[in-house]
């Protein structure tokens, strides 16, 4: 480093200035080093999200850190009947500890007393906060420079003192030169700095010269342009006004800026001077908890040893109560030893108030399980020594590091736990974690694409180019490197070339801040003690400005509040059987259990060996079952056929990124198919309940321990070395555990092998705390399918409320699947989310398209007990309008009004006039005009009903679907299933079932869902073709010949007949078309065949004969068939059977045609 540096940079944005700063914090400490720079301040546009770590790689790397801040200032405030006016930054410089802390009390003033405007400070904060802080006025673009360009001198002096008094000789006025090619200064520069110099001069302040930094290399101006356009919705290219920088604001050397400021060495001289005024970096802090009580150890001990009292009142003893207590005392001590007995109690406090709540709270997660401490303490509700599990991997006496308990909450009431930790800690002390989004290739590449206009279908395709690996995009480079496809569009055209080198030089910058789903920091003291805050717009809860990594290590204990849909699924389910009765009853009365006194009705005490659940997972009939809905577990299930929780903890570690073969192995072991392999008899036990597999870390450290004479924290050790494979770790243990190995009697070539076969699995292993816990959970849903259906599918959808593909998934296991009862939408039986009413699942109002759950409610309050008689009863009971026209719209279409009337055109299109006569009634009920006589609006005449037949039966269900997502009450191909038979279409049912025998060619039938198209590795078209017909929905592949042929016929909404090649892959059924028909062909070339009509009324006769006539007229050629009448009536003797003597047209239209019209019971094929 130069003994006597010339100029040092204060004024640097990072790339933690959100879409402006491109100097790559990771890069900057080398940067400086490059030009014999010794200290370098990072000043992030309003924000220190990188104090922590900019202090800690800068000092690593024998650089200075010097810690800021550019921060708005409102320095011009524009009277009341003016628009605010925008303000202006200056940058902020912490000089000593007391002026960090005042600069992270000034971040809490740009975000948390903002009040929805941008984030500014005032004048008088400023002066509160300004002890141990530098201020430089801001440059030519700063309050002061501003108010000086605007020719208002008076404001500038009176800025100036202002900010003189406020910063005493801490008060630095900042000159700026940013000059074109040809010399000239840019206007804000040319307009302010002679009047910057003349009042410093006047007022004998000191000058300052930077360079405001935006990016490295001046290489790099255009692709940086870009990036202020992506932040600001501009354009590149644009005329009118937008931000601009010049090429000149990139990290220049000190002998470059020695030139700009040749005329004032002073203002160089004093960069120098303030980087030696500010001796200060952040540092890290170890963890600080809240006090939870005066004695945290005598409370822990109290608290654990009466809460495993109760526990070991009501559970089965896994071992000795001696030996629970031996655990739990030997747990404490540890705790203790370590510190961590207040972290425990928080956890302990807030777990207990939720439950308290009735809101549900996950068995566990993590490794935290294994601890009895948080088992007595219900932080967890799984036995550790009934599962086996270790302390050690939860809290290693030889690692210390921070516990950390992963906790589900219920999805929908995760917040209001959050409030109460927020409540009994203080808003000041409880806060969530920032994240930040980065600039990835394919979103580079999007809104690059936009702001330099291109068009929209273009920059799609490239994006979609960039493959993915995992659940990363690779970066450009990579991409062009692999995608010949990429680098040939850059070579056919200049712009996509451009688009790409951007991308490349800002892809990975940060993008944008969140919040982080799931943490919570609790701290002792108001948290902007501690580390600056932030505060997203969305949310009314302060985050810390450092992510999870650094604000660990800024002291702040992090706690993880996990939102689990099942939870939320569980909890419904079992509130929907406690209404009709309890837990262990089932829905035909028998007892499936005896609970624990006091334990009624909780989910955590069924039995664990409940036989109908172990059937349903082993047929794999698991739709809806937490972990094991894949289908690649369902397959998995079906081989291993579980029969006791220990299979299902072992499925859920295993159904992992890893060795496959492991699975089958199990399998085959488990179900005598094939012998175990055994290691050594010291430690065979260990791996009795896995089939001789290694399948938990737990069984690595239990292997370190017996066979090696490891303790269990040096196990952990062991097991994280050979996880995280860091090779000089394993070298050093592995003659430990050979030489162990030897002393407990083991020969070499046993140990070796051994230390083998623990390499080749820690890797792999799986945190057996976690698998049991969420093991736990999954059984706890398939015991509820098995045990009590029809309320476990209502909690299932009522969680999946919007979500239509999953409805039509679920309903079809209702349906198919488990052929339950069920209740279509209806305004006289359906509340607004799904129910069960005497044992059927009862569709729910609010799962439907565009409707609001709320706006349900209203129908549903409105009915009250009493069912709606008429339409017009309903529109009296009902505020119409509040409810909307478009849920109405949904409600008639999707037959929600059949029981008031069954015409559901009529009612579709005398909406208009029914929401008119409900908004009338209303009103007239809200001003209390209400007649002498009676009931609000019964004056008022009822609208006439619109005068139009009912829909077809294929435009039914065609607006049904509209309205539900997939078809309920009938399917469009209903008519022409006879027909489609005749011409040899066989169902997807019966075609799943040849299928088994082996592969096959068929015909199916299907109305088409949707269509993917995609190009192959050769650049050939195929697509994904999905389908259903009246048995189910299905998905064909279709290759470029077929596809080009066929692309007319497969629309939405096409009714096709295809034939297929069918094969059976992993019990999942494959499809590839051959060829494809339009469906009303294949029918007219299979014949006619006869119908019988059932009419209950003489009446019908008439209207039947016109449809027929009609299409006797219309239809010349085509298939015709005899029709016969069967009258049922009253008048009449019995059944009479007339044949009408001449042939008629019959088609699926003509079919669907008569059972529309009234008076018609059904019709049925001859």
């Amino acid at each position: 480093m130069r003994e006597n540096p010339k100029f040092i940079h204060l004024r640097v944005h990072s790339e933690y200035s959100l879409l402006e700063g491109a100097v790559r914090l990771k890069k900057l400490p080398d940067l400086a080093v490059s030009m014999g720079m010794p200290a370098i301040a990072v000043t992030d546009t309003n924000n220190m999200f990188c104090a922590l770590e900019f202090s800690e790689a800068a000092s690593k790397a024998g650089i200075q850190p010097i810690i800021g801040c550019q921060v708005d200032m409102a320095y011009d405030p524009a009277p009341a009947t003016e628009k605010p006016r925008a303000p202006a930054a200056l940058v902020l410089l912490a000089q000593n500890e007391r002026g960090y802390e005042n600069l992270m009390a000034l971040n809490s003033c740009l975000y948390l007393d903002s009040d929805g405007t941008l984030p500014q400070v005032q004048m008088a904060q400023l002066a509160a906060h300004a002890e141990g802080v530098i201020c430089l006025t801001g440059g030519p673009n700063g309050p002061l420079g501003k108010l000086l360009q605007n020719g208002q001198t008076a404001k500038a002096q009176a800025l100036l003192e202002g900010l003189a008094q406020a910063f005493g000789d801490r008060l630095y006025v900042e000159l700026q030169r940013h000059p074109s090619e040809d010399g000239r200064m840019p206007d804000a520069e040319r307009l302010s700095e002679r009047g910057l110099v003349e009042m410093a001069y006047a007022m004998d302040l000191p000058l300052v010269a930077t360079n405001d930094v935006y990016f490295p290399r001046p290489e790099i101006y255009e692709a940086h342009d870009a990036l202020i356009c992506i932040a600001e919705g501009s354009y590149v290219d644009q005329q009118g006004p937008r931000r601009r920088l010049t090429p000149q604001h990139y990290l220049k050397s000190p002998a470059e800026m020695a030139v700009l400021f040749a005329d004032l060495p002073e203002a160089l001289e004093n960069t120098v001077e303030i980087a030696r005024r500010c001796a200060f970096k952040a540092y890290k802090r170890d963890p600080i908890l809240p006090k939870f009580a005066d004695d945290e150890v005598q409370e822990l001990r109290r608290q654990s040893n009466e809460g495993l009292a109760r526990r070991l009142a009501v559970i089965p003893h896994a071992v000795s109560p001696e030996d629970y207590q031996k655990r739990l005392d030997f747990e404490l001590d540890i705790i203790e030893g370590m510190g961590f007995p207040g972290y425990f109690l928080i956890v302990a406090d807030f777990i207990a108030w939720t439950k308290a709540q009735n809101i549900p709270v996950g068995p566990g997660r993590g490794s935290g399980a294994g601890s009895l401490v948080a088992y007595a303490l219900t932080i967890t509700d799984l036995d550790p020594l009934r599962y086996g599990l270790l302390f050690e991997r939860f809290l290693n006496p030889e690692r210390v590091s921070m516990p950390d308990f992963d906790i589900d909450f219920c999805m929908d009431r995760r917040e209001e736990v959050i409030r109460y930790v927020q409540q009994k800690y203080g808003r000041d002390r409880v806060g969530q974690i920032i994240t930040f989004g980065a600039l990835l290739s394919k979103a580079a590449v999007r809104d690059i694409g936009r702001v330099l206009q291109m068009p929209y279908g273009q920059v799609d395709r490239l994006s979609k180019m960039i493959p993915v690996e995992g659940v990363k995009p690779v970066s450009i480079e990579k991409a062009l490197a692999d995608e010949p496809r990429l680098r040939e569009e850059a070579r056919a055209e200049e712009v996509v070339d451009r688009l790409l080198t951007y991308g490349q030089q800002v892809e990975g910058l940060l993008r944008n801040a969140s919040t982080h789903a799931a943490g919570v920091v609790i701290g002792d003291r108001p948290l902007d003690q501690l580390v600056p805050l932030y505060q997203d717009p969305r949310s009314d809860m302060p985050a810390t400005q450092f992510n999870m990594k650094w604000v660990e290590q800024a002291g702040l204990v992090k706690f993880d509040f996990l939102g689990l849909k099942t939870l939320t699924v569980i909890q419904n389910a079992v509130d929907l059987i406690n209404r009709s009765r309890p837990l262990h009853q089932s829905a035909d009365g028998r007892a499936l259990y005896t609970p624990p006194p006091g334990m009624e009705g909780d989910i955590s005490a069924i039995p664990l060996d409940d036989a109908a659940s172990y059937a349903l997972y082993s047929a794999a009939k698991t739709v809806a079952v937490f972990q094991v809905e894949s289908s690649g577990m369902m397959d998995a299930l079906k081989r291993m056929k579980p029969n006791c929780i220990e299979d299902i903890v072992a499925l859920v570690a295993l159904y992992r990124p890893g060795p496959m073969e492991n699975i089958p192995k199990y399998c085959e072991v488990k179900n005598g198919l094939s012998e175990r392999e055994l290691l050594h008899p010291s430690v065979d036990h260990i791996l009795d309940e896995t089939q001789g597999i290694i399948v938990y870390q737990e069984q690595v450290m239990e292997i370190a321990r017996q066979m090696a004479g490891y303790s269990l924290g040096g196990a952990d050790l062991l097991r994280r070395a050979m996880g995280k494979k860091i090779q000089e770790a394993m070298d050093a243990e592995r003659p430990k555990f050979l030489a162990g190995a030897a002393n407990n009697g083991v020969d070499e070539k046993t140990a070796k092998a051994t230390w083998d076969l623990l390499d080749k699995f820690a890797n792999y292993g799986f945190n057996k705390s976690h698998a049991a816990a969420y093991a736990v959970v999954s059984y706890q849903t398939a015991w509820l399918k098995a045990n009590h259906p029809v309320e476990f599918m209502a909690g299932v959808m009522n969680c999946d409320l919007h979500l239509t593909d999953k409805l039509a998934i679920y309903f079809d296991e209702v349906r198919k699947g488990l052929s339950l009862p069920y209740i279509p939408p209806c305004v006289n039986r359906s509340q607004a989310r799904f129910d069960v009413a005497e044992g059927a699942l009862v569709y729910g109002l609010g799962a439907l398209k565009n409707v609001g759950v709320e706006a349900m409610g209203l129908i549903a309050n409105g009915r009250g007990d009493r069912p709606f008689s008429t339409v017009f009863d309903f529109a009296r009971r009902v505020d119409l309008k509040r409810v909307g026209k478009r849920p109405l719209e949904m409600l008639a279409r999707a037959g929600a009004f059949d029981q008031l009337d069954r015409n559901r055109h009529r009612v579709f299109d005398s909406l208009d006039d029914l929401v008119a006569y409900s908004a009338a009634v209303h009103e007239q009920r809200n001003s209390s005009q209400v007649s002498l006589f009676g009931e609000a609006g019964e004056d008022l005449p009822e609208p006439r009903l619109s005068p139009v037949p009912n829909w077809l039966p294929a435009v039914q269900l065609a607006e049904e679907f509209k309205a539900i997502g997939f078809y309920l009450s009938g399917h469009p191909l209903d008519d022409y299933m006879s027909s489609l038979k005749r011409s040899g279409v066989i169902t997807l049912d019966q075609l799943s079932e040849k299928a088994k025998e082996g592969p096959l060619v068929a015909k199916l039938a299907g109305i088409v869902a949707g269509r993917q198209e995609r190009k192959s590795a050769r650049g050939n078209r195929f697509a994904f073709v999905q389908l259903s017909d009246t048995t189910g929905a299905f998905e064909a592949t279709m290759f470029s010949d077929t596809l080009e042929t066929s692309r007319e016929y497969l629309e939405a909404g096409s009714k096709i007949v295809l034939s297929v090649e069918a094969t059976m892959e992993a019990e999942q059924l494959k499809l590839l078309c051959r060829s494809v028909q339009p469906m009303d062909g294949a029918v007219a070339q299979a014949g006619g065949a006869g119908l019988r009509i059932y009419l209950d009324t003489p009446l019908a006769i008439e209207p039947v004969a016109t449809v027929l006539r009609e299409a006797a007229r219309a239809t010349k050629l085509g298939a015709k068939g005899p029709i016969s009448f069967c009258l049922l009536d009253d008048s009449l003797p019995g059944e009479v059977d007339m044949d009408l003597g001449q042939n008629f047209p019959v088609t699926p239209q003509i079919k669907g045609a008569l059972k529309s019209l009234e008076g018609v019971l059904m019709v049925e094929d001859l």
